[in-house]
């Protein structure tokens, strides 16, 4: 096996003291009772701080060289937009000078408030019913103007990246000509069909729209972390919230649009991209983890990774979603 990526011994987020976490809040003009809980985040760094006499607010440290500041703050615009229309968003607190994005001991920070709730049902269809028409909302504002800075979700950056990096760097040399010849096949298969489609119309969406980033509290989803907003096609919010076999997709995917025409239409022609953008996302799941297996809270939250068996598990899956990219697409029950 092809020994993993490592930049240092050392990793930006291991200066991230807890006395370095409460200085950083308390720099936003908050006292801090000394309360820390670690929240599940491995992209970026979470954690629940405790306010003196007010309720924990939740602090973001974004990945160092990840995005640029005027990225950061678009994804907190996009947030800001969706609030100002009475979407259930949890956007980032802003200070006194309406400042979102704070700096300190080398970090880039922002601040939340704390919200509670539970991952949803997504196979109880009266939930997807609502989750169809706060998407409707959303992407109806994410339609109004594109991005300037945040990236587009493309085959390239997903899929022909994903595939050259696994495979020169992480692929077992045993299992290494199947995985190429596979996922070249599967890319071609993925470049025909986008071909086939011809033009995507791109919009800003939530871009990781899976039941962790929705909390559902008394019958009332609350939708968090924007942190992979990005310019891609609707669907891309919307096939991530189907799970079953193909007939209870097709079931799920109805109850999505009945909700989702109320507030925006809905293209149909995207449900040719469903298994597209499943593809790519399995490709850049597995090249995101290798990207940062040099961060120690990788290797710990992922033991399985970068084994001989992980990977012929990969292949396996790759194999099965190659096969789904020769089906037709679902189709909307009329």
């Amino acid at each position: 096996m092809v020994a993993p990526m490592s930049e240092s011994k050392s990793h930006p987020f291991d200066s991230l003291s807890p006395d370095l976490l409460i200085d950083a809040v308390e720099s936003a003009g908050f006292v801090s009772d000394g309360r820390l809980l670690a929240l599940n985040s491995y992209e970026n760094r979470v954690y629940q701080v405790g306010i003196e006499d007010e309720t924990p607010m939740i602090a973001k440290f974004y990945r160092p060289d990840r995005w640029r500041r005027e990225q950061i703050l678009e994804e907190h615009e996009f947030c800001f937009q969706l609030v100002d229309q009475e979407l259930p968003v949890v956007p980032p607190w802003r200070d006194a000078e309406g400042n979102s994005l704070s700096e300190f001991g080398g970090f880039s920070f922002a601040l939340f408030q704390r919200k509670g709730g539970r991952a949803p049902e997504l196979d109880n269809l009266d939930n997807l019913f609502i989750l169809g028409r706060l998407m409707g909302r959303i992407h109806g504002i994410g339609a109004m103007r594109p991005f300037k800075y945040r990236p587009k979700l493309d085959s390239k950056s997903f899929g022909w990246d994903s595939y050259k990096l696994i495979s020169e760097q992480f692929m077992p040399k045993e299992l290494r000509p199947a995985y190429d010849s596979l996922a070249l096949d599967i890319m071609k298969k993925v470049e025909a069909i986008l071909d086939d489609y011809g033009e995507i119309n791109h919009i800003r969406v939530h871009g990781d729209c899976h039941s962790g980033n929705i909390l559902w509290r008394d019958d009332n989803p609350h939708f968090v972390d924007f942190d992979d907003t990005r310019m891609a096609p609707a669907i891309q919010d919307l096939w991530m919230l189907l799970s079953g076999d193909r007939q209870e997709q097709t079931l799920q995917m109805a109850e999505l649009v009945e909700g989702y025409r109320e507030f925006y239409d809905f293209d149909v022609r995207e449900l040719k991209l469903i298994e597209v953008m499943r593809t790519l996302r399995i490709m850049h799941h597995s090249a995101w983890i290798a990207r940062r297996w040099s961060d120690p809270a990788f290797p710990r939250a992922f033991t399985w990774f970068n084994t001989p068996r992980y990977w012929s598990e990969h292949i396996l899956q790759l194999r099965e979603q190659f096969a789904a990219l020769q089906e037709p697409p679902i189709q909307l029950m009329s």
